[in-house]
């Protein structure tokens, strides 16, 4: 117990600790409002701490109240860079990122607020925005940067990925180097860059045998619920905060969508004719009722309303399947945002994003964007600017899952690691430098 600091230390026999790891422990040891235990170590560092972290509500007013925010300190020497995980979601177990072993790099893994276990006592939405959120990490890294001295990168996957480019925006000198994986800016609720993507990415044949599928589903209405119901209480999925029909058909409409962002095997695609339970075993591997059960709207009730709030999502265009919706409305396109408990969220007009979309493309120097062509998030994703001190990469044949640095050519490897070498001026030492 430590009078002044809230700490937890574990007791470690003399003798049996390295010069980094009692040095690490007493830095943390020192820091207010931490408390600290050993963690999962992956083979790329030599010690890992579970961190939570006291932070405010509301870094303008800490009196406001405060939450504890889950964080994951991965050591390899204070002198090497230091990557910043921006996760935009919950972080139950500590991992090594790939930029982190690319680089050869300290690594700080730091869970949103409002996911996992870094929830405040009440529930209170309105202290969950990209402002606190990215003052959350400023503080983290502020207070980490005393220790590992090296250059600070961030980076990010998906939202994560768009945290990252958030955070940058916010606070442009925290770091020297940014590395969005996969990552959107979504300029409205419904950003129709989405409807254009989907009606032009792979062979015509391709997008057409998708709404086949769908129709086919639809034409056999009756039979395709009853099959999937059978499915869903197997699972023990419940549907309070949608129907099961609306559910039904929400997951038919998210079909396309999910299909090419995780890079869906066209080849794979089953014949319109083919029997119903095959195609319906298709359409589970690519979509599936989970994601619309109250499940699904719990696991994701504070992403729902951040896009509800500021970052804006998709809707589904239901022309294409125009008299065959039964459930959902067919007059107008069906938001893919689920606000908790429906509640009315009032939406900043992408004020933001446009903000930061205009601020990138002005001042936006020192990123890697890594996407992949075929991915469905690629059509809100940052273009191109030959302009800016910046790497864009649009991975042809990659999705949301392997657009990643090692599936790189090595010519586009070769050109990160000159950009991360001159930017961070140290050398990489990770798989970068292979």
């Amino acid at each position: 117990m430590c009078i002044g600091l809230v700490c937890t230390i574990l007791i470690v026999p003399v003798g049996a600790q390295t010069n980094s790891e009692s040095e690490l422990q007493s830095f943390l040891f020192d820091l207010t409002d931490v408390r600290f235990e050993s963690t999962y170590l992956p083979s790329s560092f030599n010690q890992a701490w579970e961190l939570h972290i006291k932070q405010p509500l509301d870094h303008d007013h800490p009196e406001w109240g405060s939450f504890w925010q889950r964080v994951y300190v991965s050591h390899l020497d204070p002198s090497r860079p230091t990557v910043l995980v921006t996760e935009g979601y919950n972080r139950d177990y500590n991992y090594a990122s790939e930029l982190a072993e690319s680089i050869g790099a300290n690594q700080v893994v730091v869970e949103h607020r409002y996911y996992g276990a870094s929830v405040p006592d009440s529930l209170d939405y309105s202290y969950l925005n990209i402002k606190q959120a990215s003052a959350d990490l400023h503080r983290i890294k502020s207070l980490l940067a005393d220790y590992f001295y090296g250059p600070w990168l961030a980076s990010g996957i998906s939202k994560g990925g768009q945290t990252t480019i958030f955070y940058r925006y916010f606070f442009p000198d925290d770091v020297v180097a940014s590395v969005p994986y996969v990552a959107p800016v979504n300029l409205s609720l419904e950003d129709e860059r989405i409807y254009s993507f989907l009606s032009s990415v792979g062979s015509a044949r391709c997008r057409k045998n998708l709404e086949k599928v769908q129709k086919r589903i639809l034409e056999d209405y009756d039979e395709s619920l009853q099959c999937l119901k059978w499915h869903a209480k197997g699972q023990r999925l419940r549907f309070d905060y949608l129907t099961v029909e609306e559910a039904f058909e929400y997951a038919i409409l998210e079909y396309p969508f999910s299909f090419w962002q995780w890079g869906g095997v066209c080849e794979e695609i089953p014949d319109k004719d083919s029997d119903l339970e095959i195609i319906l075993d298709h359409f589970l591997e690519i979509s599936g009722l989970g994601f619309f059960s109250d499940n699904g709207m719990n696991d994701y009730a504070s992403h729902y309303f951040q896009c509800a709030r500021e970052f804006g999502y998709y809707g589904y265009e239901v022309a294409p399947l125009a008299g065959l919706l039964r459930a959902l409305p067919s007059d107008r396109n069906p938001s893919a945002i689920f606000t908790p408990n429906h509640m009315e969220v009032a939406y900043d007009g992408g004020e933001l994003s446009r903000k930061v979309y205009d601020w990138v493309t002005e001042h936006g120097d020192q990123f890697i964007y890594i996407n992949g062509a075929l991915d469905t998030w690629s059509a809100t994703a940052i273009p191109e600017n030959p302009e800016r001190d910046a790497l864009f990469f649009f991975m042809e044949g990659e999705s949301h899952g392997t657009a990643r640095l090692r599936n790189l050519s090595e010519d586009d490897r070769a050109a990160v690691r000159t950009s991360l070498e001159r930017w961070t001026q140290l050398p990489m030492t990770g798989s970068l430098a292979e």
